[in-house]
């Protein structure tokens, strides 16, 4: 796996996004891991919808469950 100082990444950041392999690239900052960059793979994509009919929402999803008496 590929390791880049930030200051490297800061200045070819589009470059290295071009050559991101499959292991993706480790982001150091003072010789330490802060990030890593993968590339998007096919197993994100199926993971939209993947739940679809196998779970079921109670109640308002919307709603933080909190009671708001406007009368006090």
């Amino acid at each position: 796996m590929k390791t880049v100082p930030a200051t490297v990444f800061k200045a070819q950041c589009l470059a290295l996004l071009d050559r991101v392999g499959p292991d993706g690239i480790v982001i150091t900052k003072h010789r330490r891991p802060v990030a890593k960059l993968i590339p998007v793979g096919a197993e994100s994509a199926s993971l939209i919808g993947s739940l679809k009919g196998k779970i079921k929402i109670k109640g308002d999803i919307r709603s933080t469950a909190l009671r708001r008496d406007a009368q006090r």
